[in-house]
C-alpha cells in the first residue's frame, strides 16, 4: 500500500495481552478452515453499511452523493493481495484504536480457553461466536493495512500491523482513502495466495456471504471494472418457496455468528393490523454465552430494511437462544430507544413472533422426534423458565416439556405420557429435584415409589425448583415433591404384594419413634414412620407448608433465606437396624447415640454433612465399640 504519511507521524501501540495471545493463535493457524476470515470481513463491512444507513436517518448529509451501500473485493494476484472495501460508516482514529487494538468483551478469556482445548474442531464457529472476526485475517495475511474515513469527517487514518505484537496508527492523505468507509488490504502469506484468485473468492462469497443485505462486487485486478457477485437482496423479503435450505443456513451463520446447522427455521410474513417479516433460527448447538446472566437476546430489529437495534426485546427472555430478525414498516425510521421499549406495536410483534416460534417447536415435536429432542437437550432448561415467567403460555409449555423420569431410561417422557400411565387413583404428578441424575436415582425417597411402580420426574436443572411451585396442575393432576409432606403411598400396593400395606407399627418400634421424636426435638419438627422407604433406614422430608428441600437449599445458598425450617425425619419401621435399636429399650445411651446417628445418616443421604462432625464421630466410635465387644 502506498501512502503519503510521514514515518515520524505514525503512533506505535502494543496490543492488549488478550489480543496478542489471540493473534499468536491466528498466525500459527489453529484453525483448519481458514475461509472464515473472508466471511468475517464481509460481515463487518455489511454492519458498517447498516450503521451508516441508520445514522443517515437523522443526518442525511452523511450519504452525500453516494446513497447506495456496497462492498468491493479487489484481487491482486501479482502482488499477493486481497482488498475488502466498503462505503459504510468508517472509523475515526479513536474508533480505529478501540475497534482494532482491543477486545472489549468479557468472553475473550473463555474464547482463548476453548480454542486451545479444541484447536481443530470448532474454530470457525468460535470465531464468529466470540466477536473477534477481524483478527481471523491474520490466518492468511502476514500484514494487514486498514485505511478508514468516517462518514462526514475531513481526515482519514491508517492502521497497520503484522499481527505479532503491536500496530501503528497514522494520518493518511484523504486522496489515498475512500470518500467514506473502510479499505482493508491483506498482504497474503505465501501459502494463502489462492485467496487472490477469483475462483476461490467467489466460491467463499457464494457459500458463506451470499445473503448479506449489501451488494458485493469483485474486481479481478486493481483498477479493473468490478462485476457483481451478489445483489444484496435481503433474504427475509423473499418468498420461502424461492429460498433453499443452503441459503437459509448461510444466512443463519451470518446472523448468529455460529457455524453449525440451524435446528429449526421460522420464516413468515404477518399481515393485517401490523405488518412485519420475521426470520428466526433455533441454533443446532448451544451458544457459548447461553447462560451468561447479562446476555441479551440476539434478535435484530429492522424498519423498512434499515437496521435499528439488536437490543429490542423481541422475544421473552426464555427464548433468548433464538437468533434472527424482525423487519417492520409500522415504525418510523427515526424510532427512539424509549419509543421501542414502550411501543404497543413492538408488544404485538413480540407476541406474534413468540407464538409462531413455540408453535413451530411444537410441530417439530410431533413430526421429527429426534430433531426436537436435540432442541430440548440444548435449550430445554431455558424453555422451562417460561413455565414461571409466561403465565399465558404455561399450559402450552408444560405440554411441550420433556423430562427424565424413573421409567424413561435414557430417553425423555412428556407430561401427557406420565398422566396416561399414572396409577388408578393417583392424583399427583410426583417429582424429585436435585443436582444430578445419578444423585436423584440413588435417593432413598424414591424407594417407596419405585416399589409401587409409580413414576417420578427427575429434575436436575436449577430452574426446576421454581417452576414446579408455579405450575398448579397438568390435566387435573397437581405437582407434588416426594421430599415434602406425606407421601400417601399406603393406598397403593407394592408390585410384589396383593394388598395395600398396613400402617401399624410394632409396639417397640413405635416406642423408639416416640423416643427419637423427643430426643431430636431441637433438630427436627417430627419423627414418623415412613411409607417412602424400602431399603434405607431413614430420610429427611420437608413439611407440607413452606419450601421443598431442594428449593430451601437454593434460597439459603443465594442468601434469600436466613435459616431453613426444621425437617421431618422419616424412619423405615421394617429396617433391620431400626428393629434392632428398638429392641434395646434397656440401653438408653445406645438409643441416644442411635437416634442422632440416624439423623446424621439422613443428612448425608440428603447431600449434606453431619451437623456436628465431632459429635458424629464420637457417637459412631461408641456404637462400633459396643458392637465389637
Amino acid at each position: 500500500m502506498t501512502t503519503t504519511t510521514a514515518e515520524n507521524t505514525a503512533e506505535s501501540h502494543v496490543f492488549e495481552a488478550d489480543v496478542a495471545r489471540l493473534l499468536h493463535m491466528m498466525v500459527h493457524s489453529v484453525y483448519s478452515d481458514k475461509d472464515v476470515f473472508l466471511r468475517e470481513l464481509i460481515s463487518n463491512a455489511a454492519d458498517a453499511c447498516e450503521k451508516l444507513r441508520y445514522e443517515a436517518i437523522a443526518h442525511p448529509g452523511l450519504l452525500a452523493n453516494d446513497p447506495d451501500s456496497r462492498i468491493l473485493l479487489t484481487l491482486d494476484a501479482d502482488g499477493g493481495k486481497l482488498v475488502v472495501e466498503d462505503n459504510g460508516i468508517g472509523m475515526s482514529r479513536d474508533e480505529m484504536i478501540e475497534a482494532l487494538g482491543t477486545i472489549a468483551r468479557s468472553g475473550t478469556r473463555a474464547f482463548m480457553e476453548r480454542i486451545e482445548a479444541n484447536k481443530q474442531g470448532e474454530g470457525a464457529q468460535l470465531i464468529g461466536q466470540f466477536g473477534v472476526g477481524f483478527y481471523s485475517c491474520f490466518m492468511v495475511a502476514d500484514r494487514v493495512d486498514v485505511i478508514s474515513r468516517r462518514a462526514g469527517a475531513e481526515d482519514a487514518w491508517l492502521w497497520s500491523s503484522d499481527g505479532k505484537g503491536g500496530y501503528s496508527v497514522a494520518p493518511v492523505d484523504v486522496s489515498e482513502a475512500p470518500v467514506r468507509g473502510t479499505r482493508i488490504t491483506l498482504h497474503l502469506m505465501e501459502d494463502a495466495k489462492s485467496y487472490a484468485s477469483r475462483w476461490s473468492v467467489e466460491r467463499i462469497v457464494k457459500e458463506q456471504s451470499g445473503h448479506v443485505p449489501v451488494p458485493i462486487k469483485i474486481a479481478e485486478k486493481p483498477g479493473e471494472e468490478a462485476t457483481q457477485l451478489t445483489d444484496g437482496t435481503a433474504l427475509w423479503t423473499k418468498s420461502k418457496n424461492d429460498i433453499t435450505s443452503e441459503e437459509y443456513t448461510d444466512f443463519y451463520r451470518g446472523v448468529s455468528g455460529q457455524y453449525d446447522e440451524p435446528a429449526l427455521t421460522v420464516h413468515f410474513r404477518a399481515e393485517g393490523r401490523h405488518e412485519y417479516s420475521a426470520l428466526a433460527f433455533v441454533p443446532g448447538s448451544q451458544p457459548f454465552d447461553l447462560f451468561d446472566p447479562d446476555r441479551k437476546g440476539r434478535m435484530k430489529l429492522y424498519v423498512k430494511r434499515v437496521f435499528i437495534t439488536d437490543e429490542a426485546e423481541l422475544l421473552p427472555r426464555y427464548l433468548r437462544f433464538v437468533r434472527g430478525l424482525v423487519d417492520t414498516s409500522d415504525l418510523p425510521l427515526n424510532v427512539s430507544r424509549e419509543m421501542i421499549q414502550e411501543s404497543p406495536i413492538l408488544t404485538a410483534i413480540r407476541k406474534g413472533v413468540t407464538n409462531r416460534i413455540i408453535t413451530a417447536i411444537e410441530k417439530q415435536a410431533e413430526s421429527d422426534h429426534d430433531a426436537f429432542l436435540n432442541i430440548w437437550g440444548n435449550f430445554g432448561s431455558l424453555i422451562k423458565e417460561g413455565l414461571y415467567e409466561d403465565f399465558e403460555r404455561r399450559s402450552q409449555l408444560l405440554a411441550l416439556s420433556r423430562f427424565r423420569t424413573t421409567t424413561s431410561g435414557d430417553g425423555y417422557r412428556s407430561l401427557a405420557d406420565y398422566v396416561r400411565d399414572a396409577k388408578e387413583g393417583q392424583q399427583s404428578i410426583y417429582y424429585l429435584v436435585g443436582g444430578s441424575l445419578e444423585q436423584l436415582k440413588a435417593s432413598p425417597q424414591l424407594e417407596g415409589f419405585r416399589a409401587r411402580g409409580i413414576e417420578v420426574l427427575l429434575l436436575t436443572d436449577s430452574v426446576d425448583s421454581f417452576w414446579v411451585t408455579n405450575a398448579p396442575e397438568f390435566e387435573g393432576k397437581s405437582f407434588k415433591s416426594i421430599t415434602q409432606g406425606s407421601a400417601d403411598l399406603a393406598q397403593f400396593k407394592k408390585q410384589d404384594e396383593d394388598k395395600p400395606e398396613s400402617e401399624s407399627a410394632p409396639a417397640d418400634v413405635q416406642a423408639f419413634l416416640d423416643y427419637a421424636k423427643q430426643k431430636l426435638a431441637d433438630e427436627v419438627s417430627d419423627v414418623r414412620a415412613s411409607d417412602r422407604l424400602i431399603e434405607s433406614a431413614v430420610c429427611l422430608v420437608a413439611s407440607e407448608q413452606g419450601y421443598d428441600r431442594q428449593l430451601e437449599k437454593i434460597l439459603q445458598g443465594a442468601g434469600r433465606l436466613q435459616s431453613g425450617a426444621k425437617p421431618i425425619l422419616e424412619i423405615n419401621m421394617d429396617h433391620p437396624v431400626v428393629k434392632a435399636i428398638a429392641a434395646k429399650a434397656d440401653a438408653p445411651s445406645l438409643r441416644d447415640d442411635a437416634a442422632f446417628l440416624l439423623l446424621d445418616q439422613a443428612r448425608v443421604l440428603d447431600g449434606d454433612k453431619p451437623a456436628d462432625p465431632r459429635a458424629f464421630a464420637e457417637r459412631l466410635a461408641r456404637l462400633m465399640e459396643k458392637a465389637l465387644q
